[in-house]
């Protein structure tokens, strides 16, 4: 990242492995991953508090949905991307303008992602 200090990131995905590679390329993206977590209410609990840059939100996490999360990431104009298998149209409509990172994880996807959440850019799917 160009930025003069790193991104401060937090991850929320329910699959152990899939969120420590999206972890990895973060790092190496020169992000800080300032907490990754699996469940919604301890997301929630975290985005109150802590000083946050960006979010990568898995949308369903162990079958509840990461919507009430995004919803206040939005609202605190944290910019956020989601990391799925879902379609566009699975999303509630005032959430579809918002980066989609599709699943497997691919490193130069994430970076786009990324760039795309923090400049505004909206999904184009």
């Amino acid at each position: 990242m160009s930025d003069a200090r790193p991104l401060k990131v937090l991850v929320v995905e329910d699959e152990s492995l899939v969120a420590l590679d999206i972890e990895n390329m973060l790092e190496e993206m020169g992000c800080t991953v300032v907490a990754s977590v699996p469940r919604l209410v301890k997301a929630l609990d975290l985005a109150a508090r802590l000083d946050l840059d960006l979010a990568v939100l898995d949308i369903n996490l162990a079958g509840e949905v990461v919507y009430p999360l995004a919803f206040r990431l939005a609202e605190r104009g944290i910019p956020f991307v989601f990391s799925t298998g879902y379609s566009t149209a699975d999303l509630p409509i005032e959430l579809r303008d918002r980066p989609i990172l599709r699943k497997p994880v691919m490193p130069a996807n994430l970076k786009r992602a990324v760039a795309q959440a923090r400049t505004g850019i909206r999904s184009m799917n």
